[in-house]
């Protein structure tokens, strides 16, 4: 009885937990996506790519609270912590309150605060005592008009320190907070950069980071320091330009595998059903099966 408890609790087991936790996290998001699609945006949670991809633009050096907003059951969570983010910098801002108790259970170590993303002010009052470090976001930024866009970056950037960044990530391939709006709104001075798409994702997606435009974060520094914001803003563009690269070759590698995989097992299954190689590959067989009877 011992052995038989022992062997549920190994990789297996684990594995099978996994997978009957994601397919929960699956129908949670179906419910919560029929229930009121706008606020939820997304019929699944985020994958691990994409995840991964949005933590790694979060620096656990840049000292401050990290504010996600919209986690809804803790994909992105998960790949910041794993990142080097402590769970005791993290701050989640759910708007569903069910995933808001699940959050709750899955990072005890976290702030789970249920409330309305697009009104931060209100929503983390009393929460920050200083600058944060970095706001990531999976809200549905396009399902909102182009003022509340405008609104919740201009909040997020009044909260951020030196080195701070708004992460989000998006379906479309182009930015989802305009530079020029057209409603009138008046814009964010930001500068944004964009990661390259991430194919493995379902449906693909891409990753903004945004800052303040850099003339603005200059504008408010002593020259020694606008000279360390300069060599920093550099070394940062540099750093993620050769994480985006190794990214791209890992990927490239995982599918030419796959494609050379299938590539051999089409033509060995082409060959075992040719006339003219039937015989010969009978004869392999037997050979094979004499060399086990000899053995």
């Amino acid at each position: 009885m011992r052995q038989e408890h022992h062997h549920e609790r190994g990789p297996r087991a684990r594995s099978k937990g996994t997978l009957q936790e994601r397919f929960s996290d699956e129908a949670r998001f179906i419910k919560a996506w029929l229930e009121n699609p706008g606020s939820t945006g997304a019929v699944s949670p985020s994958g691990k790519f994409l995840a991964r991809t949005m933590a790694r633009y979060v620096d656990p050096a840049v000292k401050g609270k990290v504010i996600e907003l919209g986690p809804g059951t803790g994909p992105v969570t998960q790949a910041l912590i794993q990142h080097g983010i402590s769970p005791d910098r993290l701050i989640l801002v759910e708007y569903d309150p069910a995933f808001c108790r699940l959050l709750e259970r899955r990072f005890p170590g976290a702030t789970v605060i249920q409330g309305d993303a697009y009104n931060l002010g209100d929503t983390l009052d009393g929460l920050i005592d200083g600058p944060i470090a970095a706001v990531v976001s999976s809200l549905p930024l396009l399902n909102r008009p182009e003022p509340d866009r405008c609104a919740l970056l201009r909040d997020a950037f009044g909260m951020l320190g030196v080195g701070g960044r708004f992460v989000q990530f998006t379906y479309g391939m182009v930015s989802p907070i305009p530079r020029r709006p057209k409603s009138g709104v008046a814009p964010v001075a930001f500068d944004a950069e964009a990661s390259q798409p991430v194919w493995l994702n379902i449906p693909p997606a891409r990753v903004w980071i945004y800052k303040p435009a850099l003339s603005v974060r200059i504008a408010r520094k002593s020259p020694a320091e606008q000279l360390m914001l300069k060599i920093r803003e550099g070394t940062d563009r540099v750093k993620d330009e050769i994480l985006d690269t190794r990214d791209r070759i890992e990927t490239e590698i995982r599918l030419a595998k796959d494609r050379m995989r299938l590539d051999i097992e089409r033509q060995t299954s082409r060959m075992r059903d040719e006339p003219a190689i039937r015989p010969a590959m009978a004869l392999l067989r037997k050979l094979g099966d004499g060399k086990r009877k000899v053995r």
